[in-house]
């Protein structure tokens, strides 16, 4: 797929749905202005029981900034509400870092010079075994985007290995058809996320230079594609600071509401990742995205679903972490590598895809959970 792609355009093989929610998640991120909500109009949301999408505007409007403490209290009521005190742990295992896809922003991107590897089902075994032994009872496989490299049956496989060790297998890989999300649940995949990274197309395609991620909206409707292959769960994130944050995460929010009207059953969660430095370009950051923003943005997705499920990854800091899970999120990682191995006793055979900020063991992050009054989970499900 060459430079030259049409970036609206299928390619070959791809399954392709109805534009129909696509264009109105769009259509109205476009019409968004968020200089035009006032103080009264964030405090009219606020009152609301129920948040509507133009409540859900106000709170992540500029406008919305000097409400913050009340926003982080109202969120919180919500999280205890619907959560009490539990949060969830999970990790993260990197399995493969090949990359086909061209992503400036990104450090398993095809052209930068990287250390790539791949585990062989031993290795993933040995990983999975490590991992387990922490108390954890879930996992994030995640791969780079490469069919030719880490292919659905490899990935199938990972997931049948995962099962044996852990109560939830999550993905993070390559969009693929609807098909092939059936066999990845049937293999033990219970729920997958996709990053659009942005929703704006235009910057998109400037992001994306080759590689089928390249393709906009067959990334954007991956996640339904995964609820009709039979995924329990969909998660949604932009990468805030690639284009305009708060347009991406009103985008986010209303892409996860109208897949969540259209699919009443599906178990919805965000991720809420700013951008990091990477192998060989440390000048990344995120733009205008501080943590008063990020935890702006975190509260307004609780406030306008409730019941999601909100990640707060080690991209941020220890201090932010700990104190937003008390707040709004309702998930978190520990004991993370975002290399390739590096669970278990073997040397990590992969660069990482970025750097990370808290690099606490599981154990830590768990303690510091108890300490702040919060109840650790290692999984929220029984399989009879």
């Amino acid at each position: 797929m060459s430079e030259r792609t049409n970036h609206m355009e299928y390619a070959e093989g791809m399954e392709q749905l109805d534009h129909t929610l696509m264009n109105e998640v769009i259509s109205r991120m476009e019409a968004y202005d968020y200089n035009a909500f006032t103080s009264d109009d964030v405090k009219t949301a606020l009152s609301h029981s129920t948040k509507s999408a133009e409540d859900f505007m106000a709170l992540l409007s500029p406008a919305a900034l000097e409400h913050l403490e009340e926003i982080a209290q109202a969120a919180r009521l919500e999280t205890k509400k619907h959560f009490g005190n539990s949060v969830n742990m999970f990790t993260p295992l990197y399995i493969s870092n090949y990359c086909e896809n061209y992503c400036i922003y990104c450090g398993f991107n095809c052209h930068n010079k990287i250390h790539r590897a791949k585990l062989n089902e031993e290795e993933i075994e040995r990983e999975m075994q490590a991992i387990a032994k922490t108390g954890l009872q879930e996992v994030l496989i995640l791969t780079g985007e490469s069919r030719k490299m880490s292919d659905v049956e490899y990935i199938g496989n990972a997931c049948k290995i995962a099962r044996k060790y852990f109560k939830q297998v999550g993905l993070e890989i390559y969009p693929v058809n609807s098909d092939e999300y059936a066999y990845l649940h049937k293999c033990g995949a219970d729920y997958i996320t996709v990053f659009q990274e942005t929703y704006n197309s235009d910057k998109y395609e400037t992001l994306h230079l080759a590689g089928h991620k390249r393709v906009f909206p067959y990334r954007f409707n991956a996640q339904e594609r995964a609820l009709m292959g039979g995924m329990r769960g969909v998660g949604f994130a932009s990468l805030l600071g690639l284009s305009d944050f708060r347009k991406d995460a009103f985008a986010t929010g209303l892409h996860a509401y109208l897949i969540q009207r259209k699919y009443p059953h599906a178990e919805i969660a965000f991720s809420c990742p700013r951008l990091r430095p990477i192998i060989n370009n440390d000048k990344i950051n995120p733009k205008d995205v501080h943590e008063k923003q990020l935890l702006q943005v975190i509260c307004a997705y609780r406030l306008f679903m409730p019941f999601a499920s909100i990640t707060i990854s080690t991209r941020e800091c220890q201090r932010f972490r700990d104190n937003v899970v008390d707040i709004a999120a309702t998930k978190i990682s520990a004991g993370v590598d975002v290399g390739i191995g590096g669970h278990g006793d073997g040397e990590k055979k992969g660069d990482e895809q970025f750097e990370i900020s808290d690099g606490r063991n599981v154990k830590e992050v768990y303690d510091a959970l108890v300490k702040n009054g919060l109840q650790p989970v290692m999984s929220e499900y029984i399989y009879v």
